[in-house]
Protein backbone atom coordinates (compact mmCIF):
# COMPACT_ATOMS: atom_id res chain seq x y z
CA UNK A 1 0.00 0.00 0.00
CA UNK A 2 1.29 3.54 -0.88
CA UNK A 3 1.77 6.18 1.43
CA UNK A 4 -0.32 9.81 0.81
CA UNK A 5 1.03 12.89 1.60
CA UNK A 6 4.38 14.83 1.59
CA UNK A 7 7.86 13.77 2.15
CA UNK A 8 11.05 15.23 1.84
CA UNK A 9 11.11 15.15 -1.66
CA UNK A 10 8.13 17.24 -1.88
CA UNK A 11 9.54 19.60 0.38
CA UNK A 12 12.93 19.73 -1.08
CA UNK A 13 11.33 20.40 -4.74
CA UNK A 14 9.56 22.89 -3.03
CA UNK A 15 12.64 24.52 -1.99
CA UNK A 16 13.83 24.37 -5.20
CA UNK A 17 11.17 25.80 -6.60
CA UNK A 18 10.72 28.97 -4.25
CA UNK A 19 14.48 29.28 -4.54
CA UNK A 20 14.99 29.35 -8.31
CA UNK A 21 11.80 32.06 -7.90
CA UNK A 22 13.24 34.07 -5.46
CA UNK A 23 16.63 33.80 -7.92
CA UNK A 24 14.93 35.40 -10.55
CA UNK A 25 12.89 37.74 -9.43
CA UNK A 26 16.40 39.64 -8.39
CA UNK A 27 17.54 39.84 -12.47
CA UNK A 28 16.83 43.11 -14.27
CA UNK A 29 14.73 41.11 -17.55
CA UNK A 30 10.94 41.30 -16.96
CA UNK A 31 10.47 38.06 -18.39
CA UNK A 32 13.03 36.60 -15.85
CA UNK A 33 10.65 38.50 -13.30
CA UNK A 34 7.45 36.89 -14.51
CA UNK A 35 9.23 33.43 -14.54
CA UNK A 36 9.68 33.56 -10.91
CA UNK A 37 6.82 34.68 -9.60
CA UNK A 38 5.29 31.99 -11.35
CA UNK A 39 7.80 29.29 -10.07
CA UNK A 40 7.48 31.27 -6.52
CA UNK A 41 4.10 31.17 -7.12
CA UNK A 42 3.66 27.40 -7.75
CA UNK A 43 6.30 26.23 -4.86
CA UNK A 44 4.13 28.30 -2.55
CA UNK A 45 0.72 26.92 -3.73
CA UNK A 46 2.43 23.62 -3.47
CA UNK A 47 3.41 23.84 0.33
CA UNK A 48 0.26 25.09 0.93
CA UNK A 49 -1.78 22.27 -0.32
CA UNK A 50 0.78 19.79 1.57
CA UNK A 51 -0.04 21.93 4.67
CA UNK A 52 -3.49 20.53 4.72
CA UNK A 53 -5.05 17.27 6.08
CA UNK A 54 -5.41 14.98 3.34
CA UNK A 55 -8.75 12.27 3.38
CA UNK A 56 -11.73 11.93 1.59
CA UNK A 57 -13.50 14.32 -0.67
CA UNK A 58 -15.09 17.06 2.04
CA UNK A 59 -18.47 16.68 0.74
CA UNK A 60 -20.84 16.21 3.51
CA UNK A 61 -22.91 12.86 3.34
CA UNK A 62 -20.43 11.37 1.28
CA UNK A 63 -17.50 10.03 4.18
CA UNK A 64 -17.49 10.94 7.62
CA UNK A 65 -16.42 13.84 9.31
CA UNK A 66 -13.05 12.50 10.71
CA UNK A 67 -12.16 10.70 7.27
CA UNK A 68 -12.57 14.29 5.21
CA UNK A 69 -9.44 16.42 3.74
CA UNK A 70 -9.05 20.36 4.57
CA UNK A 71 -11.04 22.35 2.20
CA UNK A 72 -9.27 25.42 2.78
CA UNK A 73 -6.45 25.20 1.66
CA UNK A 74 -7.48 23.58 -1.60
CA UNK A 75 -10.02 26.96 -1.63
CA UNK A 76 -6.47 29.30 -0.96
CA UNK A 77 -4.40 27.64 -3.79
CA UNK A 78 -7.15 28.05 -6.37
CA UNK A 79 -7.30 31.90 -5.51
CA UNK A 80 -3.79 32.37 -5.25
CA UNK A 81 -3.99 30.27 -8.87
CA UNK A 82 -6.45 32.84 -10.35
CA UNK A 83 -4.28 35.68 -8.26
CA UNK A 84 -1.20 34.27 -10.31
CA UNK A 85 -2.79 34.75 -13.27
CA UNK A 86 -3.55 37.54 -13.66
CA UNK A 87 -0.47 39.06 -12.09
CA UNK A 88 1.59 37.06 -15.20
CA UNK A 89 -0.65 38.50 -17.42
CA UNK A 90 -0.21 42.20 -16.57
CA UNK A 91 3.82 41.43 -16.08
CA UNK A 92 3.37 39.52 -19.72
CA UNK A 93 2.04 42.73 -21.02
CA UNK A 94 4.43 45.26 -19.67
CA UNK A 95 7.17 43.33 -20.46
CA UNK A 96 5.61 42.93 -24.12
CA UNK A 97 5.19 47.09 -24.19
CA UNK A 98 8.64 47.64 -23.02
CA UNK A 99 10.12 45.52 -25.81
CA UNK A 100 7.81 47.01 -28.04
CA UNK A 101 8.94 50.75 -27.28
CA UNK A 102 12.81 49.70 -26.79
CA UNK A 103 13.58 46.57 -28.36
CA UNK A 104 14.30 45.20 -24.86
CA UNK A 105 12.77 44.08 -21.73
CA UNK A 106 15.65 44.74 -18.94
CA UNK A 107 14.83 47.69 -16.82
CA UNK A 108 17.26 50.36 -16.56
CA UNK A 109 18.49 52.27 -13.87
CA UNK A 110 17.06 55.60 -12.80
CA UNK A 111 19.03 58.60 -12.80
CA UNK A 112 18.92 58.89 -8.91
CA UNK A 113 20.43 55.22 -8.79
CA UNK A 114 23.07 56.04 -11.03
CA UNK A 115 23.89 59.28 -8.82
CA UNK A 116 23.87 57.51 -5.46
CA UNK A 117 26.47 54.43 -7.13
CA UNK A 118 28.60 57.65 -8.27
CA UNK A 119 28.62 59.14 -4.71
CA UNK A 120 28.83 55.67 -3.04
CA UNK A 121 32.24 55.41 -5.50
CA UNK A 122 33.69 58.98 -4.77
CA UNK A 123 32.99 58.86 -0.91
CA UNK A 124 30.61 62.26 -1.28
CA UNK A 125 27.67 62.88 0.85
CA UNK A 126 24.41 64.00 -0.32
CA UNK A 127 23.99 67.76 -0.19
CA UNK A 128 20.24 67.11 0.11
CA UNK A 129 19.55 68.16 4.29
CA UNK A 130 22.86 69.26 5.59
CA UNK A 131 21.67 72.35 6.62
CA UNK A 132 22.68 74.25 9.76
CA UNK A 133 19.15 74.99 10.86
CA UNK A 134 17.93 73.25 13.31
CA UNK A 135 13.84 72.13 13.10
CA UNK A 136 13.06 74.67 15.73
CA UNK A 137 13.81 77.95 13.92
CA UNK A 138 12.08 76.52 10.99
CA UNK A 139 8.55 77.36 11.32
CA UNK A 140 7.63 75.06 8.27
CA UNK A 141 9.01 72.06 10.22
CA UNK A 142 7.52 73.18 13.67
CA UNK A 143 3.98 71.65 14.70
CA UNK A 144 2.00 74.48 16.65
CA UNK A 145 0.81 73.84 19.62
CA UNK A 146 -2.53 71.89 19.80
CA UNK A 147 -5.30 74.39 21.17
CA UNK A 148 -6.09 73.05 25.13
CA UNK A 149 -9.51 73.40 26.49
CA UNK A 150 -10.45 75.78 29.35
CA UNK A 151 -10.83 73.18 32.73
CA UNK A 152 -14.23 72.42 33.57
CA UNK A 153 -15.37 74.29 36.03
CA UNK A 154 -17.05 72.14 38.73
CA UNK A 155 -20.05 72.93 41.14
CA UNK A 156 -23.60 74.33 40.31
CA UNK A 157 -24.13 77.23 38.15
Amino acid sequence: MRASGANLVSFVAIGVLVGCGVTLLLERSLIRVLLGIVMAGNGVNLLIIFGGRSGRAPVVGVSETGAMSDALPQAMVLTAIVITFGFTAFLLAISYRSWYLTGSDDVPDDLEDRQIVRRAAHKEVSTADLSDDRAESDPEQVDAPAPRRPPRQEGPE
